[in-house]
C-alpha cells in the first residue's frame, strides 16, 4: 500500500477547497435564493451536463431536504418539453466547470423565452466565460487542477463545486431558521428522520 499516494491526493483536494475564492457573490446568490424562493414562492432550478450535472442534482436534492424547494432540470431534456417547468419567480443555478457548456448556454436562452427576466447563479472555474458574465451571481471554484493523472476527468473540480453547493445550502438554512422540527417533516424514514424527531422533541 502506497499510503503517501493517497495522502497526496487528499492534500491536493483539501488545498483546492481552501483556495475557493470567497467573495460578495455568495451573499448575492443567497439573497437571490431567499427572495425568489422564500419570498416570492419560486423554485430553485439547478442544471448541468455530465459530472457537473450530477453535482447540480445533488445540490437540488439537498436544498429540497432543507426547506428550499428545488429541482434538477436536465439541459437536453429541457429542449424536449421539460423546459415547461420554469415559471415566473424561479431562479436557476447552473453548474459548468468551463462556463462554455453549449447545452447550458442554450438553456439560458430558452428559459428567457418563457420568463424574460429570469436570473441565474453560476458555479464555474471560468469567471470570464459568457455564462458567468451573463449571470446575476458567479461563484468561482478557483479553477483547481484535476487530480486525475490525465488532468481531464472531473475530480477536484467536482469536489469544489459540491463544497460551493454546501456553502449555499448551509447559509440559506441559517437565514430561514431551518430547525429540527422542519427537518423531521421532510425526513419521515431512516436514521436521519428518527434523529431529527428526537432532537425536535428535546427542543420543545
Amino acid at each position: 500500500m502506497n499510503k503517501q499516494n493517497y495522502i497526496s491526493i487528499l492534500e491536493k483536494e483539501a488545498e483546492a477547497i481552501r483556495n475557493i475564492p470567497v467573495t460578495a457573490e455568495y451573499d448575492k446568490a443567497i439573497n437571490l435564493i431567499i427572495k425568489k424562493v422564500h419570498s416570492l414562492g419560486g423554485t430553485l432550478i439547478t442544471s448541468g451536463m455530465g459530472k457537473a450535472g450530477q453535482v447540480a442534482m445533488n445540490i437540488a436534492t439537498t436544498f429540497s431536504s432543507t426547506g428550499t424547494p428545488a429541482c434538477f432540470l436536465h439541459p437536453s431534456e429541457a429542449q424536449h418539453g421539460d423546459l415547461g417547468i420554469i415559471r415566473k419567480n424561479d431562479l436557476m443555478l447552473l453548474v459548468s466547470n468551463s462556463g462554455k457548456t453549449r447545452e447550458l448556454l442554450e438553456l439560458v436562452q430558452l428559459a428567457r423565452g418563457l420568463v424574460e427576466d429570469i436570473e441565474y447563479v453560476v458555479i464555474t472555474a471560468n469567471p470570464e466565460s459568457h455564462l458567468a458574465k451573463e449571470s446575476t451571481a458567479c461563484l468561482c471554484t478557483g479553477a483547481p487542477k484535476e487530480v486525475c493523472p490525465l488532468g481531464l476527468t472531473p475530480t477536484t473540480s467536482t469536489t469544489t463545486m459540491t463544497v460551493i453547493g454546501d456553502l449555499l445550502v448551509v447559509n440559506v438554512m441559517k437565514q430561514i431558521n431551518f430547525n429540527n422540527a422542519d427537518y423531521a417533516k421532510r425526513h419521515h424514514g431512516g436514521y436521519l428522520g428518527m434523529k431529527s424527531r428526537k432532537q425536535s422533541k428535546k427542543e420543545k
